[in-house]
């Protein structure tokens, strides 16, 4: 796709094309966004240390992460409202990811549904499972996902409730995942059934993954016999009771900076969670991740892979597949670029020396790593 030259022009031709409100919702995040700019700034606060006169003329991209073979560390993250983007997108960013040469995580709330979404595509796929507290719909569910041909289960564990993400409220955004009412009149429900039948259980039917437990964790590993990464984890406390309860990819995530909000960037957790996990286990990372240099940073601390889900529905906002699959192509000409210029030839060379403290030149902001698209909407044109 010959017209863009850039990953700038595939975010200017996004915000051409979407409604504000939905540029608005794929852009930006929870509350005062102060977790989604620190991600951001966490990742501009990070500077490199190459090595010169190195034999670069041979440069390896590739890894592998749960027995899949990846053409570059980048993976798709679960975004569960790409339908906001084009009502088949799920089956489109498969499609897509699948041809590049990497793996996509399907959200459990991505239309038009993961058995769909399976059936279309060979390319291999990971499910995004928000867990509920009804334990026979999770059953069949797991069985349904594993029944499908998924090569593993990304189990979501920092969207116990639905935050607060106030430019979506301001434009009526609504997705699959927010229940109706509010999470104050709903804990006021509960409160009223324990009173009148204070032996029943209650309900928490809606309530996303407020019931999620490490037991459930452990219930899902060993009936899906499948791979299990966990999706959330930011602290080296969390990091170590998700190997002393066999997670095979601890995923370092804050929902990119759309869940808690004043949470800390994660690429500042990685270096505490990989030293938690050491070898017991792979780690991944999300979290404003837009460019080669960014993922070159995630993996000099110790990530395999990183997954990028703004960068996904902003190509698919472009172009459909064949925007993602540009810009695929244009991450993996960063990558091997700076690879060359690091002086560095496989992916497994990078470590923490190659990365030091600096002060970031840019003030942090979702779009902070695409200078121009930041001049021209300033400037009032795309």
């Amino acid at each position: 796709m010959t017209e863009f030259p850039t990953l700038q022009d595939i975010v200017l031709a996004a915000k051409a094309k979407l409604p504000n409100a939905t540029w608005e919702f794929v852009t930006f995040g929870s509350e005062t966004e102060t977790t989604l700019r620190r991600n951001r700034h966490a990742l501009d606060s990070l500077a490199f240390r190459p090595r010169v006169l190195r034999d670069v003329m041979e440069i390896d991209t590739s890894t592998s992460l749960v027995g899949v073979k990846l053409r570059i560390p980048v993976m798709m993250a679960p975004v569960g409202s790409l339908h906001l983007l084009d009502p088949e997108a799920a089956v489109t960013v498969a499609k897509a990811a699948g041809e590049f040469g990497t793996m996509p995580i399907i959200s459990g709330y991505a239309d038009p549904g993961f058995e769909k979404v399976a059936a279309s595509t060979k390319a291999p796929l990971a499910y995004a499972l928000h867990p509920r507290a009804d334990m026979a719909f999770m059953d069949d569910l797991v069985d349904r996902v594993k029944a499908s041909g998924y090569r593993a289960i990304v189990y979501v564990s920092e969207g116990a409730y639905y935050s607060r993400r106030e430019r979506d409220l301001m434009n009526g955004i609504q997705t699959k995942a927010k229940r109706s009412g509010t999470y104050a009149s709903y804990q006021r429900q509960l409160r009223e059934e324990r009173a009148k039948a204070p032996g029943k259980k209650p309900s928490y039917e809606g309530l996303l993954g407020a019931g999620g437990t490490w037991a459930l964790v452990d219930r899902i590993k060993a009936r899906s016999g499948l791979p299990l990464i966990l999706k959330g984890i930011t602290t080296e406390e969390d990091a170590r009771l998700a190997v002393e309860h066999g997670v095979d990819v601890v995923y370092v995530s804050n929902h990119g900076g759309r869940s808690l909000d004043h949470a800390r960037g994660t690429i500042q957790a990685l270096p505490e969670i990989k030293a938690a996990v050491g070898e017991k286990a792979k780690v991944i990372i999300d979290g404003g991740f837009v460019r080669g240099t960014d993922v070159l940073k995630a993996l000099a601390l110790g990530a395999s892979a990183v997954c990028m889900g703004r960068l996904q529905a902003w190509a698919v906002a472009a172009a459909g597949g064949a925007g993602l699959i540009r810009a695929l192509e244009i991450l993996e000409e960063e990558i091997i670029v700076n690879m060359g210029l690091l002086g560095v030839t496989k992916l497994d060379q990078l470590g923490p020396s190659y990365v030091a403290p600096a002060e970031p030149v840019v003030l942090p902001h979702p779009l902070s790593a695409f200078p121009v698209v930041l001049e021209r909407i300033t400037a009032g044109r795309n």
